[in-house]
């Protein structure tokens, strides 16, 4: 008979949470075995030092996980299980992807309506558009239109806008075509940072709206599909036209700016613009700073930044300077470039006791 330590079967199937069976095909596999068999009667017991083991295997098979993977898993340390764990979940994640694209595609044939032709745009440059606005997503739960990109298509041109509530980033795109119909849907962020690299090896792509979603059609391959997020996107037009009057403008190297917000120790950093010159410090030391030279006009401002916020909105502006709009230390600034005007980014500062 066992011993106090030992359990039988059923026991341990309620204290591990696998049944009967899955225990049985576990140790016949050699990934569970009992810790003693009954020789007369064949009955299974198990230690109480399994429960773990145990209930580490239940998990993983819930993941889908293979059972040389498991195997490897449970015979491992922590740093090398972990990187198994992140590998296998990588693996799942895109097959998921996979198949919603499959799905979608699916979907999109066995629709009655025919596609609608949009516009057609050069193929590098929509890929940069897209990877630029993608900076401004995020995912958050409840909110599922901050993880898109509106895609507005005029008669005159196409502009691409995300926004996270920190950061807002638009870009008006010169169309390869002129655009047969007016068109505004939310896409799918990460469908779309997806189809990039399609997007971006083809000279010419044409986008053609369907129900569900939107393609981005390319010559002698199938093209990319992505869906619609049904959320109604912000109103960020209403957002850009109650703007208040810019009162300070600076133009700065873009490089230099983004080496100096590389050297601040803090997650805070605070900009002093004055004197023809931007000032970068930790938003919590105004003694410490780099200066850097600029084109500066209006009345000397700081205004104070999360690098999260301030960074990805300066190193996606287009080209060699940037142009700062400021209207106060709690308006929103607004980064661009300082020759080309097309991409736009909107930075919410913060509060700081410095403020003035």
């Amino acid at each position: 008979m066992p011993n106090d330590e030992l359990m039988p079967i059923g026991a341990f199937a309620q204290r591990s949470g696998l049944t009967s069976s899955a225990l049985r095909f576990y140790a016949d596999s050699g990934l569970l075995p009992p810790a003693e068999v009954d020789p007369a009667s064949g009955y299974r017991y198990y230690s109480t030092a399994q429960v773990v083991r145990g209930t580490t295997l239940r998990q993983l098979r819930e993941l889908a996980m293979p059972l040389a993977v498991v195997e490897a898993v449970l015979g491992s340390g922590a740093d090398e299980a972990s990187r198994l764990l992140d590998e296998h979940v990588a693996k799942v994640v895109g097959k998921a992807a996979a198949v919603q694209q499959k799905a979608a595609v699916i979907k999109s044939a066995l629709g009655d309506a025919p596609g609608l032709p949009i516009t057609a745009v050069k193929g590098p440059v929509l890929a940069a558009a897209v990877e630029q606005v993608l900076t401004a997503t995020a995912h958050e739960r409840g909110i599922a239109e901050l993880a898109g990109v509106r895609i507005e298509a005029s008669h005159e041109a196409v502009t691409l806008t995300a926004t996270d509530r920190y950061r807002l980033s638009t870009r008006t795109l010169v169309p390869a075509e002129a655009p047969r119909q007016t068109w505004a849907g939310t896409v799918n962020g990460d469908e779309l940072r997806a189809a990039v690299a399609e997007i971006r090896r083809s000279p010419l792509v044409r986008l053609e709206a369907v129900s569900n979603g939107i393609w981005f059609r390319v010559d002698d391959r199938e093209g990319q599909h992505c869906r619609l997020l049904p959320a109604e996107f912000p109103d960020y037009r209403l957002m850009l036209a109650s703007l208040g009057e810019v009162s300070t403008r600076a133009a700065v190297s873009k490089d230099l700016l983004l080496r100096a917000l590389e050297e601040q120790p803090g997650e805070r950093v605070a900009l002093h613009v004055a004197d023809h010159a931007v000032n970068v410090a930790s938003a919590d030391d105004e003694h410490s700073g780099i200066t850097l030279p600029a084109t500066a006009t209006g009345r000397p401002l700081r205004i104070c930044f999360e690098l999260t916020t301030l960074y990805p909105a300066v190193s996606t502006a287009i080209g060699p300077d940037v142009l700062l709009d400021l209207r106060g230390h709690d308006q929103p600034v607004t980064i661009r470039s300082a020759d080309r005007g097309d991409l736009t980014t909107l930075a919410m500062p913060i509060k700081s006791d410095h403020a003035a």
